[in-house]
């Protein structure tokens, strides 16, 4: 099922709130482990979330913005 960016972000920015740095290392973990069991799209969903979870951590983008995404 397909999920907006902003819903994306939003997901991100909770997992930051909850976890802190550690919600980064969660979602890496999450990536690895179902790319190395073929899941390539459930995989791929972690990592972009992975990603946004940094920006989040690192200040690089407010609560509020919506990312585009590409």
């Amino acid at each position: 099922m397909p999920i907006s960016a902003r819903n994306l972000w939003l997901l991100a920015g909770e997992l930051a709130a909850e976890h802190g740095v550690l919600a980064r290392e969660y979602a890496r973990r999450a990536y690895a482990e179902l790319e190395a069991e073929g899941e390539s799209r459930r995989a791929h969903f972690w990592l972009a979330l992975s990603v946004l979870v940094d920006d989040i951590i690192a200040h690089r983008g407010a609560a509020e913005d919506v990312p585009t995404i590409h």
